[in-house]
């Protein structure tokens, strides 16, 4: 059976939230823009697991559960990719995981490198977020 993740595309004024990874090597795509989320633990559900990694990386929690968007098993683990919006501002976030997270346009998912202010250079996309990109342009999202 494959590891599964939980992951989180919370909007907010047409823009989506990412986070910049860690620059370590054991883990999957460092220093890549991805979302929020991760492993699910043993006898946890995917809804469970995104609700918690939201609670432990950016110690924020919905005020309404995050709707399921859809789940794709074509890589080498389970994606269960959550939407909903993010209801309050960057600056009531604490980034407990990651160097840095930020709102990004479609155009700049597109992109496919987003400019990193921490690091002051542009940083890649990681490969696995084309997924919700497609999901993005096939639902019309302007860009």
């Amino acid at each position: 059976m494959k590891p599964a993740v939980a992951l989180a595309m919370l909007q907010r004024e047409g823009r989506w939230l990412l986070q910049l990874r860690d620059d370590i090597d054991t883990i999957i795509y460092p220093g890549h823009w991805g979302l929020f989320g991760g492993h699910l633990e043993p006898g946890e559900t995917a809804i469970e697991a995104v609700h918690r990694e939201l609670q432990e990386e950016i110690h924020w929690s919905p005020s309404v559960a995050l709707e399921p968007w859809f789940s794709d098993d074509s890589g080498n683990r389970v994606a269960h990719v959550f939407r909903g919006p993010l209801s309050v501002p960057l600056n009531k976030l604490q980034l407990k995981e990651g160097q840095e997270m930020k709102l990004v346009s479609l155009s700049e998912l597109l992109s496919e490198s987003i400019w990193s202010e921490r690091q002051q250079e542009l940083r890649p996309v990681a490969p696995r977020l084309s997924i919700v990109i497609e999901r993005l342009l096939q639902e019309g999202h302007d860009h």
